[in-house]
C-alpha cells in the first residue's frame, strides 16, 4: 500500500514536461509542457508524479525528460 504514502514521500527527482500529445488518453488537463514535476515514484514504463491536481498520477515517461 505504499500508494498511500507517496504524497508525503521525498521527492525522487525532477522532470520536466516536453509534450502532452497522447495517441491515447487526455493529459493535457494534468501536465503542462515545459512545467518541472516531483518524482513520488518510478517504474520501467512510468513516472508517478504530482501533476497539475495535486494528486500524484502516473505517466508514460515519453513525455518527460530528466532536469
Amino acid at each position: 500500500m505504499i500508494h498511500q504514502t507517496w504524497h508525503e514521500s521525498d521527492t525522487l527527482k525532477k522532470v520536466k514536461c516536453v509534450h502532452t500529445n497522447a495517441a491515447k488518453y487526455i493529459v493535457n488537463r494534468a501536465l503542462t509542457e515545459g512545467k518541472i514535476y516531483d518524482v513520488k515514484n518510478e517504474t520501467e514504463e512510468f513516472f508517478f508524479i504530482v501533476d497539475n491536481s495535486g494528486k500524484v498520477s502516473g505517466f508514460y515517461k515519453d513525455y518527460f525528460k530528466e532536469v
